[in-house]
């Protein structure tokens, strides 16, 4: 089945696996809305997108981009960055803060407006992205798993709440997937055509195309059981 007639807002959607989800589920046949800090262009759509230019860790300006949406069936919540790598003991109140506001205070503004819109147009699905480091420890990175771990929590707590409204709503566990924040992670400029760093059992980097492909399933009526889940597309990272 396609997502013919659907309309699905997709965050951080100016580049890496939100801006391919957002070509993939305009080519199932969605209509989406891209939702992101900076100008975004909007000509490799066809006509089948929108793009807000919206801070998500303002509930002021995700209101008001649901709101323009109108009709919503679905949203991949994929905003999120790193604001701090390092010891815990030169974490700061700021970049702690920071990172909670951008990869976890932010998917509950979204989920906040974007459930209600979901089951007034008859249910739908929202598709949260936690990242490995919303189920595993990542040495250094204290204060982003911290924020992804409370995705996951929210993730089920909100699942369990919008059930009966036919409001799904599942978090995404991605491992090593070739983005300009693994990239900017790794040092490895976003145009180098050298293999990546692979650490996985399969030995081998996504590419955002098969991260894309998932949400798609996800966002269609084959998924409708699917709800509450942690699912896992990291190439056997969190197996063990």
């Amino acid at each position: 089945m396609t997502l013919s007639g659907k309309v699905i807002m997709v965050t951080g959607a100016s580049s890496g696996m939100g801006r391919a989800t957002a070509r993939r589920l305009v080519a199932d046949g969605a209509r989406v809305v891209l939702v992101a800090r900076r100008e975004q262009d909007v000509d490799e759509f066809g006509g089948r997108a929108i793009a807000i230019r919206a801070d998500v860790t303002d509930e002021a300006q995700v209101a008001a981009a649901v709101e323009r949406a109108g009709r919503l069936d679905g949203a991949f919540n994929n905003a999120g960055g790193v604001n701090h790598t390092g010891p815990l003991g030169d974490l700061s109140d700021a970049a702690w803060q920071a990172d909670l506001a951008q990869n976890l205070t932010s998917v509950f503004y979204c989920l906040k407006h974007q459930a209600p819109a979901i089951a007034a147009a008859g249910g739908g699905a929202i598709v949260n992205n936690a990242s490995i480091g919303g189920v595993t420890g990542i040495p250094g990175m204290a204060s982003y798993v911290a924020a992804k771990h409370g995705v996951v929590g929210l993730t089920k707590s909100v699942a369990l709440e919008w059930a009966d409204r036919k409001v799904r709503v599942n978090a995404l566990i991605t491992g090593n997937v070739d983005t300009p924040l693994y990239r900017r992670l790794l040092g490895v400029a976003e145009d180098d055509p050298g293999e990546l760093d692979a650490p996985n059992p399969t030995g081998r980097v996504a590419d955002g195309a098969e991260v894309a492909a998932f949400v798609a399933f996800l966002m269609r009526d084959e998924a409708a059981f699917i709800t509450g889940a942690e699912l896992p597309i990291d190439g056997g990272s969190t197996a063990s």
